[in-house]
């Protein structure tokens, strides 16, 4: 089963520098290796638990989706984020 996104914290951040965003769901834990993405931007993170996540934003602009994609169970559902 594909991991599940429930909130991001915070949903938006600067554009033109790195900020920290927790995300919240479940099934970080135990799928094989993980990738989060910004849009189509793969970005840093640390799994926390089964249940958050916590990413580093890349630069970017206007509102983009965030998804965590396990290589054995397939891409989450998407959570806007907005460059401010």
């Amino acid at each position: 089963m594909a991991p599940v996104l429930t909130s991001l914290s915070p949903a938006s951040g600067p554009a033109t520098t790195f900020s920290s965003v927790v995300i919240t769901g479940s099934g970080f834990s135990n799928v094989g290796p993980l990738s989060v993405f910004f849009g189509t931007k793969a970005t840093t993170f640390t799994i926390d638990s089964d249940t958050q996540i916590t990413a580093i934003s890349p630069t970017g602009t206007g509102t983009v989706q965030v998804t965590v994609k396990a290589e054995l169970d397939g891409t989450s559902n998407g959570l806007p984020f907005t460059y401010v």
